[in-house]
């Protein structure tokens, strides 16, 4: 069996315990496979995700670690080794890893908003309105991002730009307009 063959079936027989919710039993056949084919990205990258799916992410970002440095042109790679550094708290680290997957892929829009969510928590609010401002730009529908941009302009008392955002998202979002202007007391007059 190739190792194309032999890496597809593991994969395979992988999602189907997925399939019948047997996530432990799909983390042992990818494992079993990653024996075999160490360096194989799919296999790694699927390990991470299952682990993190089984509530180890210490133990899943040790897989991404070593994803990134067997496939380190893997922007998603990045992203998703930054998403669990800012969850376990690794802010410095999850903004290394963030930068590195747009370094690859200026177009990841997850990533510009995982960079400004890290930013946020950083204090380097300029910095993390920028990231989230591109974000909205590859992603103008997804009310996150805006959200966020919102909450920092209220926290900074600067009224007319929060009800200016939550304006804009009375027109597509509406229910997220309405939890800011509950958060933040301000109020936007609602748009034709």
């Amino acid at each position: 069996m190739t190792t194309t063959t032999a890496v597809g079936w593991a994969l395979w027989r992988a999602r189907w315990f997925i399939w019948w919710r047997r996530e432990d039993r799909a983390l042992a056949v990818v494992q079993a496979a990653l024996r075999q084919h160490p360096n194989d990205a799919q296999l790694l990258a699927y390990e991470a995700h299952l682990l993190a799916e089984l509530q180890r992410p210490r133990e899943a970002l040790a897989v991404l670690a070593r994803l990134v440095q067997v496939a380190p042109d893997g922007a998603a790679h990045w992203f998703n080794q930054g998403f669990l550094q800012e969850r376990l708290g690794e802010l410095d680290a999850a903004e290394a890893s963030f930068r590195q997957a747009l370094t690859l892929d200026e177009r990841l829009d997850r990533a510009w908003y995982g960079l400004g969510l890290v930013l946020m928590r950083l204090g380097r609010l300029d910095e993390a309105l920028a990231a989230l401002r591109r974000n909205t730009e590859l992603q103008p529908m997804s009310p996150y991002a805006w959200y966020q941009m919102a909450r920092i302009h209220a926290d900074r008392a600067e009224a007319e730009e929060a009800v200016r955002i939550i304006r804009h998202l009375q027109g597509f979002e509406p229910r997220v307009a309405a939890q800011l202007e509950r958060e933040t007391g301000l109020r936007a007059a609602q748009t034709a």
